[in-house]
């Protein structure tokens, strides 16, 4: 079944080993050094530079339109056949911003709402960045309706590092894809 993985640059390579994945999604500014995972091959791997911020600031890079449609591009690609698993640093706000987003993509006849909330439920503290979900939502035609479900889930638990989770694609209401 395929299933969304997501995890802190420190656990990367522990999670693609556990999953089995195949395909690899990096969130995280060009300063970050990233050792690829061996099981990744080069064109499994979509990298993504910007910063976790949600307005301009000094010295950090600003998710693009751009980086957002990159994203969307390479999830409606994902053959699914294999799991995936997306980082960033944390683990908390820009990769958990990337899995729901994907989401939202691919299986839209889900409501953003319901997302949302498996994505709570998955992880206590997952805080998406609301910059990248509003330009998905803008992408995706979505009339605003992902920013009000990730709003209405509110800031996750404070961490350091997020806890390696999963949301499961194939599935909805028990029946499986």
């Amino acid at each position: 079944m395929p299933r969304i993985h997501v995890c802190s640059l420190q656990r990367l390579h522990q999670v693609v080993r556990e999953s089995g994945a195949a395909d690899l999604v990096t969130v995280i500014k060009a300063s970050r050094p990233v050792e690829r995972p061996a099981e990744i091959t080069p064109e499994r791997h979509l990298m993504l530079n910007f910063s976790d911020i949600t307005a301009p600031r000094e010295g950090e890079v600003l998710a693009r339109e751009a980086d957002v449609a990159a994203l969307i591009d390479w999830f409606g690609r994902w053959k699914r056949e294999k799991p995936v698993v997306v980082h960033c640093y944390a683990g908390v706000s820009r990769s958990t911003a990337s899995a729901y987003i994907a989401a939202c993509l691919l299986r839209p006849e889900r409501s953003e709402v319901d997302w949302a909330q498996d994505l709570r439920e998955a992880s206590p503290t997952a805080t998406p960045n609301i910059h990248l979900v509003r330009l998905a939502d803008g992408l995706l035609g979505r009339g605003g309706r992902m920013v009000s479900a990730i709003e209405a889930i509110g800031r996750g638990a404070d961490c350091f590092e997020g806890v390696p989770f999963s949301l499961d694609i194939g599935r909805w209401n028990g029946r499986a894809d």
